[in-house]
């Protein structure tokens, strides 16, 4: 059971009678209905919509998403504290910065970003601009930061939520963001993910059970030493993910079978014995997404949703069907297979880490706060993020510094995600890169690309053809001094893998240039693109799809400022050719 007196709660008398009082005077209803947190994702939804939902579910906590800009976010989630019994948790996803909690907040920088400069200042930063503008809109928990280790390089589903490769750099750069986020708001709970610890594998938990295939030394030397240094730290709460531990699993359930090992999230080994005793975890156990194929395609729904706090879970993250999903918990409260034990104990822990965030004293901030979101010293640190972590993974040509004056005339490839909706117009970060290398100096003569001429032109064979083009070779020469083929491309819960992929097949975007004319490639997202480019001599890591990140990336590759960013190995993909 829960010491709501140690670590990480530390309450006081009075905090533990509300705790025991709240408790005492739920129903049956309520207490099952706090042990979920819910999803909210209709803008404009409200106050009778709301209490509907709240009346239905007696919920713990809530997520909210598409809520509108940063005044209909503070008026939504106001609404909901206002006209819920018990204060709710309300979770934030900021990966980024603010960015993640409203739509006008700011992006500082990627864990992958922070992981390449020197220090842990960016990573701060991220955290203390994370922490005010999720807490300005009235969030009081940070599902962040993602601890996971970056140990394939194939994995894309951490690939740039990761600080990188050294156990060591992530709990440096985990115990900055932290710092941040309590420097910002001490009243703001932290999240350690994803247990038992994503980026062994290249398989994505939303679409397949994931499996972390670590030996039990090396996940100790690995996950194990982040968990235990967070956990010791104080950190409030860990997110589980739908990913095995298999060779745990056998250490610790001698003879068990293949069919029997689940993803953590249902697997009590992991979370009762390994992460509540022998890492001696005493705080806040959250799911993961629900919806993930990782858990619902293990177990049926009906045993998933009851079977995660019977393991140790304290609550579930999202529903499917609100009033479906109550009742498989209280069919398994029924029959004796959800122990009031287990859910005294889950209470006591949500009620506590409530207590300890004094939601039972004040439980939104002014309006006022809401200025500080996309402010002007929180944009000043996405540039100093940018200054300090664009990296140039190799320059084997030594065809940098590129002055605009000697080599003025540029052939610019853009190669972005595949679009998917009938909505596409055009990717605008195409016409920031544009810009900013005019504003450098630079003439830009930018490559077709075969969904902007559907666009343009109408669905035609003739725009396949015009892709094919090419003109003479000693003409492209003549006519161009350099390259820059940029990839900015990104997926999510689709596939899992994400690869560089050209607008159509035989694309003229191909880097058949790339010994015709000195050629630089630049990533805007993702690090690992040298396994699809390693004919490139020249790479940059950018980080981010901005201009303050494109304008920092292209004054280093004209000379005007030092590249300070220091590549992981992950980036050369394990492959010889990938470094000339």
């Amino acid at each position: 059971m829960v010491d709501l007196k140690a670590k990480p709660f530390y309450l006081t008398d009075e905090q533990i009678a509300w705790v025991e009082d709240s408790i005492a005077g739920m129903t049956l209803e309520e207490k099952i209905g706090q042990l979920f947190i819910l999803l909210q994702a209709q803008p404009g939804f409200g106050e009778g919509q709301i209490q509907a939902m709240l009346a239905q579910s007696h919920m713990g906590g809530l997520r909210w998403q598409n809520g509108g800009d940063k005044a209909a976010i503070y008026k939504q989630l106001s609404t909901f504290q206002k006209n819920s019994k018990l204060p709710l948790l309300i979770a934030a996803n900021c990966d980024d910065g603010g960015n993640g909690a409203a739509p006008e907040g700011t992006f500082v920088a990627t864990a992958a970003e922070c992981g390449a400069g020197q220090g842990t200042d960016n990573a701060y930063h991220l955290g203390l601009v994370a922490g005010r503008e999720a807490s300005a809109v009235g969030a009081n928990w940070m599902f962040n930061p993602v601890v996971d280790v970056y140990k394939n390089w194939r994995n894309t589903i951490v690939n740039t939520r990761s600080f990188g490769s050294d156990p060591d750099k992530v709990i440096a750069n985990a115990r900055a963001y932290i710092k941040g986020i309590k420097e910002a708001n001490p009243n703001m709970a932290c999240t350690i993910k994803h247990f038992p610890g994503d980026g062994v594998e290249e398989l994505d938990q939303h679409l397949v059970m994931g499996v972390n295939n670590l030996s039990v030394e090396d996940w100790e030397a690995s996950f194990g030493k982040v968990y235990r240094t967070l956990i010791g730290d104080g950190v409030d709460a860990v997110m589980v993910g739908h990913i095995a531990l298999p060779e745990m699993s056998r250490k610790l359930r001698p003879g068990i079978q293949d069919k029997d090992i689940m993803p953590a999230t249902l697997a009590p080994e992991l979370l009762t014995d390994l992460l509540r005793g022998e890492l001696g975890f005493n705080g806040l156990i959250v799911t993961d997404a629900s919806h993930m194929v990782g858990m619902t395609a293990r177990v049926k729904r009906s045993q998933a949703v009851p079977g995660a706090i019977i393991a140790g879970c304290d609550m579930f993250l999202f529903a499917n069907d609100i009033e479906e999903d109550i009742s498989y918990v209280r069919a398994a409260y029924d029959r004796g297979e959800l122990t009031e034990e287990r859910l005294s104990d889950a209470l006591h822990r949500i009620l506590g880490l409530k207590a300890k965030l004094h939601l039972n004293e004040r439980r939104m901030p002014e309006e006022s706060a809401l200025d500080c979101i996309g402010c002007a010293e929180h944009k000043a640190y996405t540039a100093q993020a940018a200054d300090s972590c664009i990296t140039l993974v190799k320059d084997t040509r030594a065809n940098l510094p590129i002055n605009p004056q000697a080599r003025k005339r540029v052939f610019l490839v853009y190669v972005g995600t595949t679009p998917n909706s009938k909505g596409y117009k055009g990717d605008p970060v195409k016409q920031v890169l544009v810009e900013e290398l005019e504003r450098a100096g630079f003439t830009v003569d930018l490559c077709p690309n075969f969904y902007d001429l559907e666009v343009k032109n109408g669905v035609s064979p003739m725009n396949f053809v015009k892709m094919l083009s090419h003109e003479s070779r000693q003409s492209f020469i003549d006519t161009h001094d350099w390259a820059l083929l940029v990839l900015n491309i990104k997926g999510y819960a689709q596939e899992n893998e994400v690869r560089v992929r050209w607008s159509c097949n035989h694309s003229m975007e191909l880097p058949w240039y790339n010994e015709e004319v000195p050629t630089v490639a630049m990533s805007l997202n993702y690090t690992n693109h040298l396994i699809d480019l390693p004919q490139i001599h020249t790479f940059i890591n950018a980080y981010a799809p901005n201009r303050t990140h494109i304008r920092a990336a292209i004054a280093k590759l004209t000379g005007q400022s030092p590249f300070l960013g220091q590549a992981d190995e992950s980036v050369f993909c394990g492959r010889w050719d990938t470094r000339l």
